[in-house]
C-alpha cells in the first residue's frame, strides 16, 4: 500500500470521525509538502524510537537477573543499529518498494529513489521510510523478552537479520504494502497489532521453544533484579507510544487526536484491570503487574486506535488487561514454556485480542468511525481481522522456527550451562552492569 492509499483510506476514516462524509468525487489534494505534517512526524518517529531505546532497553533489562541485565540493554541496541541499516538496504523495499500481493519488490533496494524532494503524501518520503523504520527495530526488539538469559549472542544477530528480511517486512506488505493481500481484504491494522505485536509474540514463542528453558527454570527463583527500570522502561514506553499510534496516521489531524485519546484510555484502563486482577488473586498488587498491564493495554490499542472510539479503548483495555493476564499467570505456568519477560503473554495475546475487537468496536453504534454498524458487518470485519490473525500465526510460526533450526544446526543458539550460570553480561560481552 502507497502513502497515497494510506492516506486516502484513513481520510475515510478520520471523516467518519470528526462526522463529516467523504463524498462521490471528493478527492484529497495533489501530494504537497505539508510543514505540519512533517514535524509532527519528525517527532513522532524519535517517539517511536525512544520506545526501544532506552524505553524497551530498561523494561526488559530490569527484569532479569543482575547478571543478565547489561548483555538485554546490548541486544536491544544492537538491534537497533542492524535493523537500521537492513532496513535501508532492503528491508524498506520489500515493505514498500512496489505492488504485489506477498512482497514489494527491490526497486527500493538501497533506498534507491528517496532523494530531498520525494514526498510521500504531504511528509518527506525519508520521514515515512525512517518512521517505518523505528516499527522494523522494536518488532524484532520485542522477541528478545522470549529467550532472554541465555542466547548467544551471535546467534541473536543472525536470527534477527534474517526474520526482518523474511517475516517482517514481507507481513508489513501484506497489511500496508501497495497491493498487499490482506490490506485489500480490508484489514484493519492501523500501527501495528498484526504487523508488530501478534508477529513478535508469536515468534517469541517459537524461539522460546526452540530454544529452551533457563537452567532451573521453574524451579529456581529468578526474580527482577532491578523493577525501578522496569517501571521507568514502561514510563517511556507509555510516552513513546503516542508516536507509535498517533503517528500513524501519517499527518496532524483529528484521527491522530483520537488515536492519541484512545491509547491513553485503553492503557490506563488494562493498567488497573492487571493490577486489580492480581490484587485479588495473590493478595497484593505489585510494580509488575501494573507495568505489564500498561504494555497489553498499549498492545491491545494498536491495531484499534484510528478506527475505535473511547467506549471501545476502555473495552478493548479491559479484555487486554484480563486475557494477558491469565495468560502470564495461569497458561504458561501450566504449559511449561519459559517466555522469559513474557513477550507472547503481553504482545501475542495482547495483539490478537486488540485485532479480534478492532473488528467489532469500529462500529458507529460503538463509538467507532463506522465501516458498518448491523451484526453482518461486524461480522465480516472479525472474520478478516481473524484471517490476518491466523495468516500471521501460520507464516510467522513456520518461517521462525525454520530460521531457528537452521541456526541451532550450524552455529548453536544457547551460550554454555557455564556460561548461562555465570550470566551473559560477563560471558557474552566481558562487562558488569555494577561493579561491586
Amino acid at each position: 500500500m502507497t502513502f497515497e492509499s494510506i492516506r486516502d483510506k484513513r481520510f475515510a476514516v478520520g471523516a467518519a470521525l470528526l462526522g463529516t462524509a467523504l463524498l462521490p468525487g471528493m478527492a484529497l489534494a495533489e501530494d504537497q509538502l505539508n510543514s505540519g505534517d512533517t514535524a509532527w512526524m519528525l517527532t513522532a518517529t524519535a517517539l517511536v524510537l525512544f520506545m526501544t531505546i532506552p524505553g524497551l532497553s530498561l523494561f526488559y533489562a530490569g527484569m532479569v537477573r543482575a547478571k543478565n541485565g547489561l548483555s538485554v540493554m546490548m541486544q536491544c541496541f544492537t538491534i537497533t543499529a542492524l535493523m537500521t541499516v537492513l532496513w535501508a538496504v532492503i528491508g524498506y523495499s520489500i515493505a514498500f518498494g512496489g505492488e504485489g500481493p506477498y512482497w514489494g519488490g527491490l526497486d527500493k533496494l538501497f533506498l534507491r529513489g528517496l532523494t530531498v524532494d520525494s514526498l510521500s503524501g504531504t511528509i518527506p518520503e525519508t520521514v515515512f521510510m525512517t518512521f517505518q523504520m523505528t516499527f522494523a527495530i522494536i518488532t524484532p526488539a520485542l522477541i528478545v523478552g522470549a529467550f532472554a538469559e541465555r542466547m548467544k549472542f551471535s546467534s541473536m544477530l543472525w536470527f534477527m537479520g534474517l526474520w526482518l528480511i523474511l517475516v517482517y517486512a514481507p507481513i508489513a506488505h501484506w497489511v500496508w504494502g501497495d497491493g498487499g493481500w490482506l490490506g485489500g481484504r480490508g484489514i484493519l491494522d492501523f500501527a501495528g497489532g498484526t504487523v508488530v505485536h501478534i508477529n513478535a509474540g508469536i515468534a517469541g514463542l517459537v524461539a522460546a521453544i526452540i530454544i529452551g528453558r533457563r537452567k532451573g527454570y521453574p524451579r529456581t527463583a529468578m526474580p527482577p533484579h532491578n523493577l525501578m527500570f522496569t517501571l521507568a522502561g514502561a514510563a517511556m514506553l507509555w510516552v513513546g507510544w503516542f508516536g507509535f499510534n498517533a503517528g500513524s496516521e501519517l499527518a496532524a489531524d483529528g484521527t491522530a487526536g483520537m488515536a492519541m485519546a484512545v491509547t491513553q484510555i485503553a492503557t490506563a484502563m488494562a493498567a488497573l484491570v492487571w493490577m486489580f486482577s492480581e490484587w485479588l488473586t495473590h493478595g497484593k498488587p505489585s510494580a509488575l503487574g501494573i507495568a505489564s498491564g500498561a504494555v497489553a493495554g498499549l498492545v491491545a490499542i494498536t491495531p484499534a486506535s484510528g478506527s475505535v472510539g473511547p467506549m471501545g479503548a476502555l473495552a478493548i483495555g479491559a479484555a487486554a488487561g484480563i486475557l494477558c493476564f491469565i495468560t502470564v499467570a495461569k497458561v504458561k505456568p501450566a504449559l511449561g514454556f519459559d517466555d522469559s519477560l513474557d513477550a507472547f503473554g503481553v504482545h501475542g495475546i495482547g495483539g490478537i485480542t486488540g485485532a479480534i475487537l478492532t473488528g467489532v468496536f469500529c462500529a458507529e453504534s460503538l463509538g467507532g468511525a463506522g465501516f458498518g454498524d448491523d451484526i453482518t458487518s461486524i461480522g465480516q470485519q472479525v472474520t478478516v481481522q481473524a484471517l490476518g490473525v491466523i495468516a500471521t500465526l501460520i507464516y510467522t510460526g513456520v518461517v521462525t522456527a525454520v530460521i531457528l533450526l537452521l541456526l541451532k544446526f550450524t552455529i548453536g543458539l544457547r551460550v554454555s550451562e557455564e556460561e548461562e550460570t555465570e550470566g551473559l553480561d560477563l560471558s557474552q560481552h566481558d562487562e558488569r552492569a555494577y561493579n561491586l
